[in-house]
């Protein structure tokens, strides 16, 4: 069942990658211009490795082919002509910083003639750094630091993150206007928003300064003076839909965690199992969201169904404790301790780019599995499992287990993928 459930999981990630999926997409080069690639996110490496490959590969000029690439640490792809720089994740690090500033540079450098080819995937709002106003580095990773510790959704940290950077919320479009400017993204958020992947630097926005003052006063986010006073001034108001800097704009997703998750279903029935599929887009706290998978996971079992139970989304996690881990390793110690040793029942949770929360390392693990011996071996061990929970240890829980799930950086992004098998 254990062998299973990661091929779930491998199934799910696969329909993922870039080689599935990019080329299909890619558009014609310019007849006379310049192609200015600009890529970043997790997935930044293998998109653009495919991307310079297929049109160097069809004869187009390399002196006419220009960008710069940025993806997480851990997670650069070897390049033949665009070059291609890590940064930090989920904080930013000064990589952040000189990434986006040299995106901003080359798109402002591109005229009418000229293409900008930007391919976004998750990991890119930290990966892209630009802080406006008077805003220091040190200061915006402790913005960051404080919306990933409050438990807010990704969406409301990016509204909070676009009134604080020059690259944000539209504002890369703004810089390379008039040139024609087509996005390729990979989502890792629900709904497939665009204005949500990488905090959509090359989208408008429909979002507002007063939701991003809502947002910090509800979670009561101790923000740097600099930041109060961009949150404060209008002019760090975004750029909404019909500003004619989207005039010659064009966004198309690739690859959305919707497909992932129907590539796991169709991997569970090959398999033999009456599939349970909750949807790709989950929100809400890992320990919550756990509770009530074992709810239905214990009464397909008194059934007598074989089952599998399946859900993708990004799940949250309000830190209290001083633990290691990430919303899948939470989710799956609390779905543990929900089942409590229930036989007939495997579990695997994990994030579809590789690592879950961590310490923003590429040798962090992507989620962890569970079955029947858990909570018995966890014993032997003398773990405690609501200690564990209780202090967000989730790492600390599954390590000595031998639990953890590592894939190490699969290059793409979807947000996470629940497997739940069910044997009568």
């Amino acid at each position: 069942m254990r062998a299973t459930a990661r091929a779930i999981f491998d199934a799910a990630v696969a329909r993922a990658h870039p080689s599935g999926c990019l080329k299909a997409h890619l558009p014609p080069a310019p007849e006379t211009g310049r192609l200015i690639l600009l890529a970043a996110g997790k997935a930044a490496g293998s998109m653009t490795a495919l991307a310079e490959a297929h049109y160097l590969d069809a004869g187009f000029p390399p002196e006419r082919l220009l960008g710069h690439a940025v993806a997480r640490h851990g997670y650069e792809t070897a390049t033949r002509h665009i070059p291609m720089v890590a940064a930090g994740h989920p904080v930013p690090d000064q990589g952040s910083i000189d990434s986006a500033t040299r995106a901003l540079d080359l798109a402002a450098a591109a005229t009418a003639d000229d293409l900008v080819l930007v391919l976004l995937s998750g990991g890119g709002s930290a990966n892209w750094v630009a802080p406006a106003g008077a805003l220091t580095l040190a200061e915006k990773q402790g913005v960051n630091k404080a919306l990933l510790r409050s438990g807010a959704p990704i969406g409301e940290m990016n509204i909070v993150r676009k009134r604080l950077s020059r690259i944000k919320g539209g504002r890369l479009a703004l810089a390379a206007a008039p040139a024609r400017l087509m996005t390729l993204a990979i989502s890792d958020v629900p709904n497939d928003e665009p204005t949500a992947i990488a905090s959509g630097p090359t989208v408008p926005d429909p979002t507002t300064l007063a939701q991003a003052r809502e947002i910090v006063a509800r979670y009561r986010l101790d923000l740097p003076a600099a930041a109060k006073a961009l949150l404060e001034d209008d002019a760090s108001e975004t750029p909404k839909p019909g500003h004619p800097a989207f005039a010659n704009s064009t966004f198309r997703i690739i690859a959305r965690p919707s497909e992932a998750i129907a590539a796991a279903h169709a991997a569970a029935v090959a398999a033999g199992y009456h599939v349970h599929d909750l949807g790709a887009d989950l929100e809400g706290e890992a320990r919550d969201v756990a509770s009530r998978h074992a709810e239905l996971a214990l009464s397909l079992k008194q059934a007598g169904k074989r089952a599998a139970i399946l859900s993708g989304g990004e799940l949250t996690v309000t830190l209290r404790g001083q633990g290691r881990g990430g919303p899948n390793q939470e989710y799956a110690l609390a779905l543990a301790i929900a089942l409590g040793g229930a036989p007939g029942i495997v579990a695997l949770s994990g994030d579809t780019d590789g690592t879950d929360g961590g310490g923003g390392e590429a040798s962090d693990p992507a989620g962890a599995v569970i079955d029947a011996t858990t909570l018995a071996r966890a014993a032997a061990l003398g773990l405690d499992p609501a200690r564990s929970l209780a202090e967000n240890d989730s790492t600390g829980f599954f390590e000595p287990l031998g639990d953890l799930l590592r894939t190490g950086p699969t290059l793409t992004n979807v947000n996470d993928c629940r497997v739940i098998l069910i044997e009568p």
